[in-house]
């Protein structure tokens, strides 16, 4: 079968286009980018002969938006609810890694009771992310229960954010410095009673998939990848640990915190969907562990920096002094300036490292924002991942990468 191909309507890519796709010897199927298992505006240009991918070219940007150039526009407080809205499903790590560095930058340090609350919450954060993972995964394969089982138990998380911040998704609640205001007296026993369903629930999730035939006819041995490739790529997070790399940031670059908590890096050898399922599987339970340990070993003390330098002063305090009041007042409109110099920064968020770097020049606005995306990266395997595989298997492949656009685009 031939096809005539259109250069004009590649967008620049067409140099990325094989001889024999222009020659009209194999197929050029556009996959999105309205595609719903593209899992956002990914427009995949995918090279066929016959049902056999050839090749497949991502091709991103429909939902860039300058987030980084917009946060160089802001003081760095104002900055930082821009963060919220990249990864979507992850929002307050991109918080917590943006405010890492603007204390790494600034040498500010933030309480023990604050970190172990920024541990916790980043934790659920983790989970709910995975969450939607093997729910939307597994209905790209047509396992329809797994789907409505993990948004159950997804809105009990959301609960959680909101009962903290007041905001299910865009929480902003982690601040330069600490968290925005410690927890009310329910949230122990509401974290409590998620940690004593979820177990279960993630035992009903591999009942129904983990020995369905179907499912690993549809997972096994396809979009394999190397733990030399994954490193070739750059690749991170469960994908290059489903290739028997153990590398989590958490371990190996700990922040705030993680060194204290006794938990493992869950490996798989294969490489391959089934692979990656089986650790982000692993990493809920790994979760769960850290949430437990953070939970019952809850230091007391304030959840805010005391350097007034760059923290506004307690609430308390702004009804009964001018100077507080006042002090707020500069700190919000005018914003505070870290010493001049870059630091990067790197969290293990559930697509793998999530990194900024942040450059100061003296002014209360940051010089430069950049963000190390996972899901950039990532994505980049894509065309490895794919090649020799059935059309249909694409559906499963670009699920078991885990991407986030609005992570991608920027």
């Amino acid at each position: 079968m031939t096809n005539t191909i259109n250069l004009e309507m590649l967008d620049g890519i067409s140099h990325l286009v094989s001889e024999r796709a222009l020659k009209g010897e194999t197929m050029l199927l556009n996959m999105g980018p309205q595609h719903p298992s593209t899992h956002g505006v990914l427009r995949l240009l995918v090279e066929l002969d016959g049902e056999i991918v050839v090749n497949v070219i991502p091709d991103i940007g429909f939902l860039h938006t300058g987030v980084e150039k917009n946060m160089e526009s802001k003081t760095y407080q104002k900055a930082e609810v821009m963060s919220d809205r990249l990864d979507y499903l992850y929002t307050i790590g991109n918080n917590l890694v943006y405010c890492l560095a603007i204390e790494k930058l600034a040498e500010l340090d933030v309480p023990p009771r604050a970190q172990a609350i920024r541990v916790i919450l980043t934790e659920l954060s983790r989970i709910q992310s995975h969450l939607v993972w093997i729910g939307t995964a597994a209905l790209d394969l047509a396992a329809m229960s797994v789907f409505l089982y993990s948004f159950r138990e997804r809105e009990m998380i959301l609960d959680i954010f909101e009962l903290v911040s007041g905001q299910r998704m865009m929480t902003t609640y982690i601040r330069p410095g600490g968290i925005w205001r410690d927890v009310p007296p329910e949230f122990d026993q509401t974290v409590r009673a998620f940690l004593k369903v979820m177990p279960g629930r993630l035992d009903e999730y591999e009942a129904l998939l983990t020995k369905n035939p179907l499912f690993l006819d549809r997972t096994r041995k396809i979009g394999v990848i190397s733990a030399e490739d994954c490193i070739r790529y750059g690749l991170s997070g469960p994908i290059i640990r489903a290739s028997g790399l153990a590398y989590d940031l958490r371990k190996d670059r700990p922040y705030s915190g993680y060194e204290q908590y006794d938990f493992d890096i869950p490996t798989q050898t294969t490489g391959d969907i089934y692979a990656r399922y089986r650790v982000r599987v692993e990493e809920m339970r790994q979760s769960l562990r850290i949430i437990q340990q953070a939970l019952d070993n809850l230091p007391g003390g304030p959840t805010l920096s005391s350097n007034r330098k760059y923290v506004p002063p307690p609430r308390s305090e702004i009804g009964v002094s001018m100077e507080a009041l006042i002090h707020h007042f500069k700190l919000w409109t005018e914003g505070f300036i870290p010493p001049v110099g870059s630091v990067y920064t790197a969290i293990e968020s559930p697509r793998g490292e999530l990194g900024v770097y942040l450059e100061s020049n003296g002014t209360p606005k940051p010089f430069r924002v950049h963000f190390r995306t996972p899901s950039f990266v990532n994505l980049q395997a894509m065309p490895l991942l794919s090649k020799g595989h059935f059309v249909a298997d694409l559906v499963g492949i670009i699920g078991s990468v885990d991407i986030v656009l609005g992570d991608a685009d920027r």
